[in-house]
Parts: structure tokens; C-alpha cells; sequence
């Protein structure tokens, strides 16, 4: 079992910077891949960037790459996803997701085998 907790989640402006973390426990050894997903009111849950464990290797939503960056912490099991310029359509609920198979579709949430509570994030114009 992998236990996933994202924090940092707030309401922000505007062009404001604002960093996620999503910390793992138990089995983190399992894990292959790290996944952030947002979901916002009535839309469905979309990728927003993934990471591998153990290379590093870094994928992201062609919308979002070079305003989001994802980063891993190895020795605090925490991931985490620094969002820039974040614009109001940046709102959303976000959640960390951890696969433990080793699937290489990290933009599908169904490959994912844990999920955290989510973070809610809202940004304001």
C-alpha cells in the first residue's frame, strides 16, 4: 500500500507563483511514476505531469509545459509541482497519483493505482 498526502493548495492571484507537494508513505519503493491531475467543477479530471521514480524523467500536459514544472525530493518521498503565472482557469482541485505496475501511459489516470485527497487551488483575476 502507498499512502499519498498533497498539500500547499490556497487561493492566490493572478500571475502568482505557487508550489504543490505530494508526500508518499509505506510502499514507496513501488513506485514507478508520480502523476499530478487537476480537476475542476464540472470538468473531467485532466494530466497535468508525471515523473518517473527512479530516472527522473519528466512529462507534462503540452498546455501547461514551461508555466508548470514537476520536481522529486527522493530522500523526503515528496514530489511536488511548481505552477507559474497561473492564470483563474488554473482552478481546480489537484491530485498526486502514484503507479506501482511501471505502466508507460502516465497521461492516463487509469494506469494509476493510488491517489491522495487532492488540494484545492483557486486563483482569482
Amino acid at each position: 500500500q502507498v499512502q499519498l498526502v498533497e498539500s500547499g493548495g490556497r487561493s492566490v492571484q493572478a500571475g502568482d507563483s505557487l508550489r504543490l507537494s505530494c508526500t508518499a508513505s509505506g510502499r514507496t519503493f513501488s513506485i514507478y511514476t508520480t502523476g499530478w491531475f487537476r480537476q475542476a467543477p464540472g470538468k473531467e479530471r485532466e494530466f497535468v505531469a508525471a515523473i518517473s521514480w527512479s530516472a527522473g524523467n519528466t512529462y507534462y500536459a503540452d498546455s501547461l509545459k514551461g508555466r508548470f514544472a514537476i520536481l522529486r525530493d527522493s530522500g523526503k518521498n515528496t514530489v511536488y509541482l511548481q505552477m507559474n503565472s497561473l492564470v483563474p482557469e488554473d482552478t481546480a482541485v489537484y491530485l498526486c497519483a502514484a503507479d506501482v505496475d511501471g505502466s508507460h501511459a502516465y497521461y492516463a489516470g487509469g494506469i494509476y493505482d493510488y491517489w491522495g485527497q487532492g488540494t484545492q487551488v483557486t486563483v482569482s483575476s
